[in-house]
């Protein structure tokens, strides 16, 4: 079950209806020292130096009261902020909901050892929202989109109905100038007219607005997260023409190329590309078997199977038949 809060039930007059602290009491102690209160987002914590040493061996406890009006202060039992060694008041530690935020509350510590006590060492009087340190958005979440980044977070924290946050986005082309964005009231952004294809590096940044007080404080930025943004519907209509278009006029170039350098290396090329000299089948027959005589292999490969004639007849010329008949007696 959650503790009460603080300010129950005087809510009204930001005021508790606590045990009234005692009497202070003769100082014989060193008070503490350099007491700071941390407000970060809904944290509200005290903390402070231990006193200085002393001769006394028994511990040195503290002791944390707090008022909403000053001369009324209130011990801080259900938070165990009493008669502790520890150095530090965590008001809305277990799940405490801590001071309201919209309360001037006043804090005041002192150390005890024994029957001695020291002096209160008391802090400046602090508002939550007039005096916290806004913390950046949380559950960042960023979506590529068609030349755009969605984003999406959740506040620092919860606030009342006087108070509200706003949102700024801080967002460059990661070699560009940063732009900023804002504010925006919705925890859902969307940054548009982006270059497609392009990374873009940003940081969100959470606004405290109290309604009645005009005041405004400043939250510290995100961590840095870069993103690229997808085509939009005109550059993907780009793509679908101009990709088949190159690719055609890419090939066209290669072919162009290619008949070029033929012509130009003609002789190279059909000399590359000729068949290679076959051995004759009489070498190929010789290379089997070394021990026959080439010759004969070739004379017999080569002789012709048969004659080209069957007899050779002598025919006598006219001159010498002439010759013969003058000699006749």
């Amino acid at each position: 079950m959650r503790p009460p809060p603080l300010w129950l039930p005087s809510l009204l007059l930001c005021g508790l209806g606590a045990v009234a602290s005692s009497p202070d009491s003769f100082s014989q102690l060193a008070a503490p020292l350099k007491p700071k209160l941390h407000l970060y987002n809904d944290e509200q914590i005290l903390t402070w130096e231990p006193s200085p040493s002393s001769d006394d061996s028994r511990p040195v406890l503290y002791q944390v009261e707090y008022s909403y009006i000053d001369g009324s202060w209130h011990m801080l039992d259900r938070l165990n902020c009493t008669d502790i060694i520890e150095t530090k008041c965590d008001f809305t530690g277990g799940g405490r909901l801590g001071f309201p935020h919209s309360c001037t509350v006043f804090l005041r510590v002192r150390a005890k050892q024994g029957n001695r006590n020291s002096d209160w060492v008391r802090l400046d009087p602090f508002q939550h929202y007039e005096n916290v340190t806004v913390g950046p958005p949380k559950n960042i979440s960023v979506t590529p989109g068609r030349g755009s980044l969605v984003i999406h977070f959740s506040p620092p924290f919860d606030v009342v109905r006087e108070a509200t946050f706003q949102y700024l986005v801080h967002y460059w082309e990661k070699t560009g100038t940063q732009q900023v964005e804002g504010p925006f009231k919705s925890n859902s952004i969307v940054l548009g007219n982006l270059k497609p294809f392009r990374v873009y590096c940003l940081q969100t940044e959470a606004q405290l607005i109290l309604k009645n007080k005009n005041i405004r404080r400043r939250g510290l930025l995100s961590n840095v997260s870069c993103h690229e943004t997808t085509a939009d519907a005109s550059t993907r209509l780009q793509q679908v023409i101009l990709i088949p278009v190159g690719i055609f006029i890419l090939l066209l170039a290669l072919t162009g190329a290619c008949f070029i350098l033929f012509l130009k290396y003609q002789s190279r090329v059909k000399y590359w590309f000729q068949a290679p000299p076959n051995i004759p089948e009489q070498i190929k027959e010789y290379l089997k078997d070394p021990d026959q005589f080439i010759l004969e292999t070739l004379d017999k490969d080569n002789s012709p199977k048969d004659d080209s004639w069957d007899s050779v007849s002598i025919i006598s010329s006219p001159e010498k038949e002439q010759d013969d008949v003058l000699q006749t007696p």
